[in-house]
């Protein structure tokens, strides 16, 4: 229990209003619920949350210390109340998670609480799994990423353990990660692999495609199948061989047939006429596990493979075509 006496810059406020000034990291839902079973008290009794406080009352507040807290991006998750998370599967070590497109994965400049990895981390935090006050050493982390208008299938592992398994895999390229696309036009092949080198800009965050090395390219291997056809527009799958930032819009864009709705590589008049300008037509739609050494605890994963129910962009655009 905290006490906290009132002053005369906080007099004639509301108490629900003092309670989110002074407990930043509490959510508003919570704060309200705590208020109405009278775990916040008004000099010694249960208030309501319109109650104009006045100088010199006392507030007991029977809540967490941790929220309490000064906020910070490691304690972020605190702030979400309800964590909104499409679990395609969950077992004591990961989550695959089927995120959203518009949801950035890790919290930066521009969003420090809605992101992914804060609704997993307050998932595991409201669900007893996790807590940051008992392990110091290890806090649920992502193994993959993907930008904030590509959705689709995200790792997230629970412990250190299959963090460092899977990233040893992700890296010996025993995770097969596929992706549906649509792109303008039809490439031809109908099936085929796109090659090249891959050189980032650390400014402009975008990458140039190169067909012959470059110092400090990267190698980038993209196999693609064209499902199908349909007003100008092609439904694509691709798998990654390599996994390279920006690879599968960067790639399709030098080859002529840019993804539609990518305002960074793709046409904007094209992406106006088809009525998509909101980011990407870009799917993380399926993970398949192919282990050929050992995996540890996460052996049982082998061989298994996840699907997303559905694509917004393949409804849309293809409606009727089967994801496979």
């Amino acid at each position: 229990m905290r006490e906290f006496t009132v002053g005369p810059n906080d007099a004639g406020q509301r108490l629900d209003r003092w309670l989110a000034k002074t407990l930043p990291l509490l959510p508003a839902p919570l704060a309200q619920k705590y208020i109405r079973i009278k775990r916040v008290k008004l000099n010694g009794k249960g208030a309501k949350r319109d109650t104009r406080l006045a100088k010199g009352d006392l507030l007991q507040l029977y809540i967490n210390d941790e929220f309490f807290d000064t906020p910070t991006p490691e304690n972020a998750f605190l702030s979400v109340f309800k964590p909104q998370l499409d679990i395609l599967y969950e077992d004591e070590n990961l989550l695959l998670v089927n995120k959203r497109p518009g949801l950035v994965v890790h919290p930066d400049e521009g969003e420090r609480v809605n992101t992914l990895i804060t609704h997993i981390q307050a998932y595991l935090y409201q669900k007893k799994e996790w807590s940051p006050y008992q392990e110091h050493a290890f806090a649920p982390a992502l193994c993959n990423r993907i930008d904030r208008n590509t959705g689709g299938i995200v790792i997230a592992a629970k412990n250190a353990e299959t963090l460092r398994i899977m990233n040893q895999k992700i890296r010996d390229r025993e995770v097969e990660k596929s992706y549906l696309c649509l792109i303008l036009g039809s490439i031809s092949p109908a099936e085929g692999k796109l090659e090249g080198y891959l050189l980032k800009d650390e400014v402009k965050k975008q990458v140039s495609v190169h067909k012959k090395p470059v110092p400090g390219g990267r190698t980038a291997v993209t196999l693609y199948r064209t499902l199908a056809r349909r007003n100008g527009l092609s439904l694509v799958a691709c798998r990654l061989v390599t996994g390279r930032t920006h690879q599968i819009r960067a790639q399709f864009a030098a080859a002529g047939h840019p993804l539609l709705g990518d305002g960074k590589y793709g046409r904007a008049k094209d992406n106006k006429r088809y009525g998509r300008t909101a980011g990407q037509a870009l799917c993380s739609y399926q993970i398949t596990f192919r282990f050929t050494t050992d995996a540890g605890c996460l052996e049982p994963l082998n061989g298994r493979t996840w699907t997303v129910d559905r694509v917004d962009f393949v409804e849309e655009y293809f409606p009727g075509v089967a994801l496979d």
